[in-house]
């Protein structure tokens, strides 16, 4: 058995000894979905930055935008990190925390009930979350599988199989404690390895800062001049806007606010998760930004227009020693792991919590709750390795597209119910569903042809990251204008939503 075979197993058998450690302290829906509201500052920041960055990043953004961008993709970390992860947490970590608490809502559905007193808006939300994670988790599988392909040699769908089974297996057993805890580890994983990649990329230009010149200059990033019906600039500034804003209104993010055991550790979390992404987003890019400078002249096994995911893997692979593809290989493999667990667990619970009713109120316990949500943990794994199977699209367009009717539905009724007390229930519905219809109409009525003159797929559809970056502003600007127009909320349940939110819990334990 080979050494990086062995390396991978090793890894796999700790991530699995963390989700029986974790089983044994689940009781109910509650511990199993948000792990009792008692995650500690360096787990909750740990757990945010791992699942913000997956096999999606390495795999499809860096490699794609990089061998079209070059290092200007550089200017989509910064967005990452002041945006996604620095205003995430100042804004909306300790408000979400608290009204989440006081309104006893351990979903994003749940809280939009709870917030805007209309059941129905639960229900709508689950069906939602559900049906658009499942692309952007297949994203995931399709990024690992490339990767265990060039690097171990592994089937295509051998490899999505043995992820799928590899994330279910912790999950299922241990939930959202197994999800945090085997993310810390995880991200202790990556932070090493980001940081030998980026010196030992970089060596063969004269390393970081020679690599950033000659990474911007206009041979190296001949996306920005290439004609085409969407400017390159303009999808260069739309994924930015994706990934960054994105975060505010995406369901699996959001939800590592709600565990946060007391007000005094979102500071040091804040802190700790920018440093992290700083170091996962600038080291992906720089990485995807390198391909032009070490590929240049060479002939490449692939089509690298048609299949821009083989990129980054071809590249290290080729350029990098043998024991630093294990390392690598560790690093995407961790990054994906901790994603894929967060999209599986937030999707079943849309289901188990939101539309079933198996949920957790005060000391009463519903014995099935659990096993219900297990249930669909596994039924979701099963669609995603489907989609990925089939080899749908470019990783970037099903994880721009996923993100783009995710946040254009949540973003701005989550962000207004936090903060403002005259948002309306038609306000928050009107707006939810102009950003769904901006992120799935467009790329469906905007078809373009491609060189042969015939239409482009609209699964591979230009105009998607620029929807999708549309039907996140349109309804920031829809929502306080139909509130504007619209009847609002009775004064008593905003009084209720908007109490006094006094301390967080401090009395419970950690971890």
């Amino acid at each position: 058995m080979s050494t990086r075979i062995v390396v991978v197993l090793l890894f796999i058998l700790v991530n699995v000894a963390i989700g029986y450690w974790s089983s044994r302290r689940v009781r109910n829906v509650g511990d199993f979905f948000i792990g009792g509201r008692k995650i500690g500052p360096w787990v909750s920041a740990f757990a945010f930055g791992t699942t913000y960055f997956s096999a999606v990043l390495f795999i499809g953004y860096a490699g794609k935008l990089g061998w079209g961008f070059g290092m200007n993709t550089l200017w989509i970390a910064a967005g990452n990190v002041l945006v996604g992860a620095l205003l995430a947490w100042l804004v909306l970590a300790r408000r979400t925390r608290a009204m989440t608490a006081r309104l006893d809502a351990i979903t994003m559905p749940e809280f939009l009930h709870a917030r805007y007193d209309w059941p129905a808006f639960r229900s709508i939300s689950a069906v939602i979350i559900f049906i658009f994670l499942v692309p952007y988790s297949a994203s995931v599988y399709q990024g690992l599988a490339y990767l265990f392909e060039q690097n171990l040699g592994v089937d295509y769908l051998t490899a999505v199989g043995m992820m799928a089974l590899i994330t279910g297996v912790y999950l299922l057993m241990g939930g959202y404690l197994a999800v945090t805890l085997t993310d810390f580890f995880q991200g202790l994983v990556q932070i090493v390895g980001v940081i030998i990649m980026i010196v030992l990329v970089s060596a063969p230009v004269g390393g970081v800062l020679s690599a950033i010149a000659q990474g911007t200059l206009p041979q190296n990033t001949p996306a920005l001049t290439a004609p085409g019906p969407i400017p390159g600039w303009l999808t260069l500034a739309s994924l930015a806007l994706i990934t960054s804003l994105g975060v505010w209104g995406m369901p699996q993010m959001v939800q590592k606010f709600y565990s946060i055991k007391r007000q005094r550790d979102i500071l040091p979390a804040t802190i700790i998760s920018t440093i992290f992404c700083t170091l996962i987003a600038g080291g992906a890019y720089f990485t995807g930004g390198m391909s032009h400078l070490l590929l240049a002249g060479q002939q490449l096994p692939f089509d690298a227009r048609l299949e821009p995911d083989k990129i980054v893997p071809f590249m290290l692979f080729t350029h990098m020693p043998p024991w630093v593809t294990v390392l690598i290989l560790l690093i995407v493999l961790a990054a994906s792991m901790s994603t894929l667990a967060s999209l599986v667990l937030v999707s079943s619970a849309a289901i188990s919590v939101d539309l079933l009713g198996y949920r957790v109120k005060g000391a009463a316990a519903d014995p099935k709750g659990v096993t219900v949500l297990r249930v669909l943990c596994a039924i979701f794994v099963g669609v995603s390795v489907v989609l990925a199977a089939y080899k749908i699209s470019f990783i970037v367009n099903m994880m721009a597209f996923s993100w783009g009717a995710l946040a254009g539905f949540f973003i701005a009724p989550y962000i207004y119910g936090l903060f403002w007390k005259s948002a309306t229930r038609a306000g928050a519905v009107v707006a939810s569903f102009v950003g769904l219809a901006i992120a799935v109409g467009l790329p469906i009525f905007m078809r373009y042809p491609g060189p042969d003159g015939a239409l482009i797929p609209i699964a591979k559809s230009p105009i998607i990251p620029v929807a999708s970056a549309l039907a996140m502003l349109v309804p920031l600007v829809v929502l306080p204008l139909v509130s504007a127009m619209t009847r609002k909320l009775p004064e008593a349940h905003v009084a209720k939503v908007f109490a006094a939110e006094g301390d967080m819990e401090e009395d419970s334990a950690a971890v």
